[in-house]
């Protein structure tokens, strides 16, 4: 069968096939007749027309159009930029530079439930941060300059200054879009983790109840960023930020699925525990059991029959059934208040807190019998500092830098092996650094999807990252600092392991935003139809576009991520054909953009029943597509 290729973005296809499957009735011809829809859902309209005035939530001026903005099509694609990353050729690690509302269009569909944990670090509106006016129809430079990014002097200008009126609101309207796709991309089971500041704290938490659905709210983490205080601060020195965290299906996890955060095992000491009645299941620690807290309280006798009454924890039934298992300890005499064991054997990590900071203690000695000092290390500003000077050389190209430390904690756990962490407000990709850190540890695969605006770094705006890039001789842009980092981390834990890493990914490949290689396609407003536009002849391509670059469009649209096996088929000889497969699909696709198909091709050409070939149209003629009808299925641009 052979098929025109389907350059259409429709953001609400799995909605309406939702809603088409409840309200049935709603849909005519194709279309959804808004009447009968309104006439389904009448019983939850209640008597006003007006439900922004009756229901519960967050408003300002622009949301709706923020809302459109999340659904409008994408108008660029992106294109692969080789020598731009380490190891290209067998990474799956992908650092994206463009605007990232576009970029998360345009990846959409081919990460859609894909990702299973997204971390962001967001513009926290402070007066000073830039903003994303969302507007991606003209060229670079008149976009910046309308917006006010740059100057006359190409300066980068743009900021959202608390003086104007829509201060909230501009800031509210950037971020809506981008999360509302951002939960397209997550998994049932995904986690999404988002730093902010007391600025906009409580805007982001409504938008996200909005966006996520209040119940699934895991945990306003909070993290201490700072050690030190600000003693000329005139009212309270602040030393906190926060980390909203939301999950897709929060009801997916419970024990009986299986499905839990991971509990994180910190350095404590195992000497504690010990085996006085030489318990077979090894050593143990033991708690009490009771509560005073207005329960109830029961007796319960001891083995030597002494009576202990108490407000106990557990019920009757459960605290027999412990005994029975064994788990009581009555201490060395049998008669003590009874206590219930814990065993090393059985300790997989410490409860979660919802307060992160370094933590320290007095020597202690771990499982392994080591000594340890520090209790665990999630790091502050001032460590993330550190560690930008270490690699950049004493230059600090951001300003109170995430510490790749707390990330690396909220990777820990919240992903698994394999598992893809998307950060798209990236910055100097600490979360890249995080995620390859992590890898180097415990030796597992994670993968990182990296999204960072080309904005530019000026001598006034950021004079660290200006110096250290002329020095290198690299373009002036935030994004060329984010890829240095990922170089120079990926240099620094090859050397510094000692391991074997032969099998790890520390390497990463480059996509840029660049316009699409399809034409646009504008409405037609006449009246007469003879006027209208023949969409099936003429060529569908921009002039000058090139192979690489349409492979990739085509795989994004036909959902193929960006780390897929692109792979040079020689069994045909005379033209050039390429196998594009991923293990997050089952088919592949099989293009020839030669601008002549050849019968040698035609004739070796084996799709089976799920695999896809896609040419030009104007490659084949009207009795080729006749012969290739019977080879499966074939879509030609």
């Amino acid at each position: 069968m052979v098929n025109k290729f389907d350059n259409s973005f429709n953001i609400s296809d799995e909605t309406l096939a939702q809603l088409k499957q409840l309200i049935p009735e709603a849909f005519k011809d194709g279309l959804v007749d808004i009447g009968s829809l309104s006439d389904a859902l009448s019983n939850y309209q209640g008597e006003a027309l007006d439900l922004d005035d009756n229901l519960f939530g967050l408003y300002w001026p622009g949301k709706r159009q923020a809302k459109k903005n999340a659904a409008t099509p994408p108008l660029g694609t992106l294109v692969p930029v080789p020598g731009d990353g380490v190891d290209e050729d067998t990474t799956k690690n992908i650092y994206i530079e463009g605007e990232n509302l576009e970029v998360l269009k345009i990846i959409r569909k081919a990460y859609l439930g894909k990702i299973n944990m997204i971390y962001i670090d967001p513009p926290y509106n402070t007066g000073k941060d830039f903003i994303y006016p969302d507007d991606f129809s003209e060229t670079e430079e008149s976009y910046k300059r309308r917006t006010g990014q740059i100057d006359e002097n190409g300066i980068a200008t743009t900021t959202n200054k608390k003086a104007e009126g829509r201060f909230h609101s501009k800031w509210c309207s950037m971020m809506y879009p981008r999360l509302r796709l951002a939960r397209d991309l997550l998994t049932d089971d995904g986690v999404i983790f988002i730093s902010i500041d007391d600025n906009e704290v409580t805007q982001l938490r409504k938008i996200c109840d909005e966006i996520f659905g209040e119940d699934n709210i895991i945990a306003e983490f909070v993290w201490k960023c700072r050690n030190s205080l600000q003693h000329d601060e005139p009212l309270v020195s602040k030393q906190t930020e926060r980390i909203l965290t939301y999950t897709k299906n929060k009801s997916v996890y419970n024990y009986d699925t299986g499905i839990t955060l991971n509990r994180v095992r910190k350095p404590f000491d195992a000497t504690e525990y010990k085996n006085p009645d030489n318990d077979q299941r090894g050593p143990w620690l033991s708690s009490g059991k009771t509560r005073n807290d207005g329960r109830p309280s029961y007796t319960v006798i001891s083995p030597t029959g002494v009576e202990h009454t108490r407000p106990w924890i557990p019920s009757p039934a459960e605290f027999k059934r412990w005994e029975e298992e064994g788990l009581i300890w009555w201490g060395k005499n049998g008669d003590s208040i009874p206590r219930k064991k814990a065993f090393l054997k059985d300790f997989k990590g410490n409860a979660i807190s919802d307060i992160l900071f370094d933590e320290y203690t007095d020597e202690i000695k771990d499982e392994n019998n080591i000594k340890r000092s520090k209790y665990w290390e999630i790091g502050t500003t001032e460590s993330g500092t550190k560690s930008e000077k270490e690699l950049f050389n004493g230059k600090v190209p951001f300003d109170y830098p995430k510490p790749w430390t707390l990330i690396k904690y909220l990777i820990t756990i919240s992903t698994n092996t394999n598992d893809i962490i998307l950060d798209f407000f990236s910055g100097s990709a600490t979360t890249a650094h995080a995620v390859m850190k992590l890898n180097t540890e415990n030796m597992k695969n994670r993968q990182f999807i990296m999204v960072q605006i080309q904005e530019e770094v000026t001598q006034k705006n950021n004079k660290d990252a200006y110096d250290y890039l002329t020095n290198k001789n690299k373009p002036l842009n935030i994004s060329e600092i984010g890829k240095e980092r990922i170089r120079l981390a990926s240099d620094k834990l090859k050397k510094d392991t000692g391991l074997n890493i032969n099998n790890l990914d520390l390497g990463f490949k480059v996509f840029r935003l660049s316009p699409s290689n399809f034409k646009p396609v504008g409405l037609y407003t006449g009246t007469n139809v003879k006027e209208l536009p023949d969409w099936f002849s003429g060529d569908p391509l921009v002039e000058g576009w090139k192979p690489d670059n349409l492979i990739t469009e085509v795989m994004l649209k036909e959902g193929f991520p960006l780390d897929s096996t692109i792979t040079k088929l020689d069994i045909y000889k005379k033209n050039k054909v390429y196998q594009i497969s991923s293990d997050s699909c089952d088919h592949t696709l099989i293009i020839c953009l030669d601008t002549n198909i050849e019968n040698d091709t035609i004739e070796k050409l084996d799709l089976g029943d799920l695999n896809i070939f896609i040419c030009l149209d104007s490659a084949i003629t009207d009795q080729v597509k006749a012969r290739l009808d019977d080879k499966g299925r074939i879509i030609v641009i």
